[in-house]
This record gives C-alpha cells, sequence and structure tokens, in this order.
C-alpha cells in the first residue's frame, strides 16, 4: 500500500502555510510538486543550514544529480525544467561554480557596491517624485518596489530601458508554479535568445557595464564560454531583481501592519533592522531551486537517499521558533541577528547580499521620510501575491500618501 505525499503548494492554501503545516510532521518532508514530482523540502533552520554547508560536497547543483529527470520519471514538459535545467551559475558545482562566482563576485564587494550608492540613490529620488505626484491610490508595486530593483541590475548589466519590461515579464513567467508547459519553455527561450543577442550587441559595442566586462573575459580567453556567460546573466538579471522586488514589498506590508515598529525605525533611523528583519519574517525568497544528493545523507535525523532532490524553504526556517524562540512569528526590529541564514551560508552565500541590503536600506528611508503616513489602501488580507514557490511577495500595494514631504 502506497501513502500518497502532501502536495506543493497544497490547493487553497498559502504557501507558507502549507510549509508551517508540513513543518509539524518532521524538519525535513518528502513532498509531490506540481506534475507529481516527488522532491524533499527542508524546513526548519538547523535543516536548512546543515544543507547549505554541504553545498558541492553532499549537495550538489547541476540536475545531471538527479536521476528521475532523466530516466522518465519526470514528463519532459514538467514546466520546472526551464528552471532546474537553466544551465546558469546556480546549476553549476565545484570548480566550474568557483571559477564562475569569481568572475562575477569581483563586481558585488561591498567596496564596489558603495560606489553604486549616488546612483542607486539618485533612481531612488526619482521614483519617488512620481509615486507623490501620483498621489492617494497609486500603486507602489509597478512604481516603487519593482521599479527600483529591475533599473538597478539592468542599469549594472547594460539593459537599455526600453527591454527591461521584457526581463521582469520573462522573470515572473518562469517563476510562477502556474506558468503553463508551453509558456515556460517559451519563456525561458526567449529570456535565453535575448541574452545571446544582448551578450553579441556588448561584443560589438561595448560600454561600462558588466556585461561588457563579462564579454570581454570571454573573449580574452579566461575560461568563459559563451553559454556560460549567458548563464551568469541569466541568473544575475533574474535573482539580482526578483528578490529585491519583494524584499521592499514585503517590507512596507510589515511596517504597515506593526506600526510600532515603523515608529522605531524612523525614530532610531534602523532601516538596517528593518531589511534584515523582514529578510527573516518574511523572506521573498520562499525556496531556491532544487539541490540534490551526491550519496544517502541524513539531515536534521530524516534520511534523504542518493540522487534525490531537496528544496530549502527559506521562509519556513525564518520562522522557526527553535531558532528564533516562541515569538518568531512576530516582527520585532530589535531582534538579535545571530546565525541568520537571510542570503545563505558557505560556498553559495549570495553574491548580491551587500547590493540588495543597500538598496531595501536606501529605498525604505527614502519612502518614509518622504511620505512618512504612507498607509495601505487594501486590506491586508486582500493584497495578491506572486504564484510561486520560489519567490514571494505583493504584487500590488495600493497606498494612500497623507502628508508629502520634499
Amino acid at each position: 500500500m502506497t501513502t500518497r505525499l502532501p502536495s506543493f503548494p497544497a490547493a487553497d492554501e498559502a504557501p507558507l502555510d502549507t510549509c508551517l503545516r508540513l513543518r509539524e510532521i518532521a524538519p525535513v518532508v518528502q513532498v509531490e510538486f506540481p506534475g507529481g514530482v516527488p522532491a524533499y523540502l527542508a524546513l526548519t533552520h538547523n535543516a536548512v543550514r546543515e544543507i547549505l554547508a554541504g553545498d558541492n560536497r553532499t549537495f550538489l547543483r547541476d540536475p545531471k544529480h538527479w536521476p528521475a529527470l532523466h530516466d522518465g520519471s519526470i514528463p519532459e514538459d514538467w514546466p520546472l525544467r526551464a528552471i532546474v535545467q537553466g544551465g546558469h551559475l546556480s546549476t553549476m558545482d565545484g570548480g566550474d561554480h568557483r571559477r564562475l562566482r569569481g568572475l562575477v563576485g569581483k563586481a558585488f564587494t561591498p567596496a564596489r557596491v558603495q560606489v553604486l550608492r549616488p546612483r542607486i540613490q539618485q533612481i531612488v529620488d526619482g521614483l519617488l517624485d512620481d509615486v507623490t505626484a501620483a498621489g492617494d491610490g497609486v500603486d507602489l508595486v509597478p512604481t516603487f518596489t519593482e521599479a527600483l530593483p529591475i533599473s538597478v541590475i539592468c542599469e549594472l548589466f547594460g539593459v537599455p530601458a526600453g527591454e527591461r519590461p521584457d526581463v521582469r515579464r520573462w522573470t515572473a513567467a518562469l517563476l510562477a508554479h502556474t506558468t503553463s508547459p508551453e509558456e515556460a519553455f517559451a519563456t525561458q527561450n526567449a529570456l535565453q535568445g535575448y541574452l545571446h543577442e544582448l551578450a553579441e550587441r556588448k561584443r560589438r559595442t561595448p560600454g561600462d557595464d558588466l556585461t561588457s566586462g563579462l564579454v570581454q573575459a570571454r573573449d580574452e580567453g579566461d575560461r568563459l564560454t559563451t553559454d556560460e556567460l549567458v548563464g551568469v546573466l541569466w541568473l544575475m538579471l533574474v535573482a539580482g531583481h526578483e528578490t529585491t522586488v519583494h524584499l521592499l514589498g514585503n517590507a512596507v506590508v510589515a511596517l504597515s501592519q506593526n506600526p510600532d515598529q515603523l515608529a522605531l525605525a524612523k525614530a532610531g533611523d534602523r532601516w538596517d533592522d528593518v531589511v534584515e528583519e523582514t529578510l527573516r519574517y518574511r523572506h521573498s525568497v520562499m525556496m531556491t531551486s532544487f539541490r540534490f544528493t551526491a550519496e544517502d545523507v541524513t539531515i536534521a535525523g530524516v534520511p534523504i537517499p542518493k540522487g534525490q532532490a531537496v528544496g530549502v524553504l527559506y521562509q519556513a526556517s525564518g520562522l522557526d521558533p527553535a531558532e528564533h524562540g516562541e515569538d518568531a512569528d512576530r516582527f520585532d526590529i530589535t531582534r538579535e541577528r545571530d546565525g541568520r541564514l537571510s542570503f545563505g551560508h558557505g560556498p553559495r552565500f549570495c553574491i548580491g547580499a551587500s547590493l540588495a541590503r543597500m538598496e531595501g536600506r536606501l529605498a525604505l528611508a527614502a519612502l518614509y521620510r518622504r511620505v512618512p503616513d504612507l498607509a495601505l489602501a487594501i486590506d491586508p488580507d486582500d493584497i495578491p501575491y506572486s504564484p510561486s514557490f520560489f519567490t514571494v511577495g505583493p504584487l500590488s500595494l495600493p497606498v494612500t500618501l497623507g502628508d508629502v514631504r520634499p
């Protein structure tokens, strides 16, 4: 007799609620993903940390290590193949991962990110001019929380303004679990084609941007193939804005629901604390793309056989009372930060952590300085969220502005 695995995401239940319910079963639970695909979810802080610490050894990211993906067990038209088999930096292991990470990481050191601060502040201020001019009822998502990260990352990589809406649209489609197989593969092909064309454009007419620098590295024989170059661009452009979009949206919702914490942030200029607590309380990353077990392994007391797919659940681990106390479900910017996993742990610690933190800090400080009486014009229960178990955040945030300051 076989026992049906619990579905993830569950019908008629928010993914986070499903995760918290599953966490009551065990720290690591096997579930069934859309399309009838079994995989494991790591749901507690300790389980997530164990897995992250085993990256490039016990846990691998290259999909060749998931037999079910290749032996006919998983349908060829499974829509998540577009993410799992993306051929980007996060699907590489060992030396290839370190080499590509080294090329990209040079551009995202804290010192280099600090150089970007004036330009990011300028973008923030310009967007807020438009927000305040629009008046009450303006939707913060397209005008601010979405517009800022896509502008920053695309400017860094030399994507012209007129092409940025396509990047945003492709990202949303690829990460949504409601996307049909046909649309998922068409979207991946369109994005890959665009990135090949962008790289060729930068080869012909280089600019002062990171894409031009990567093209030059390839052409100077820095062991970077065209496919690797496109894979790096894929990850940087997609992950480099999507996660910050939802970080900002989730922060606005949390502050609106916790006016005492907003008052603390304003009084003490504690926007760093707001960013860090938002990442714990409502991480914009629900689940990372899959890792694959290189051998039989036991995580948090749960055995996982070799060749299985495992998803790391950042949102659920951030609310783990065993790590964050019995009030883990409370938004509190004064909470201790020790041991947090907000940007990962180990060899795959997020390259863009410094940039995301800076964007969050500058955006939220300026928003509440310019519009100190900002309030949601929608019941929080009615806020629509992204249909994704990879990244989660508001799709729309209509607000009232109240007093507007210059």
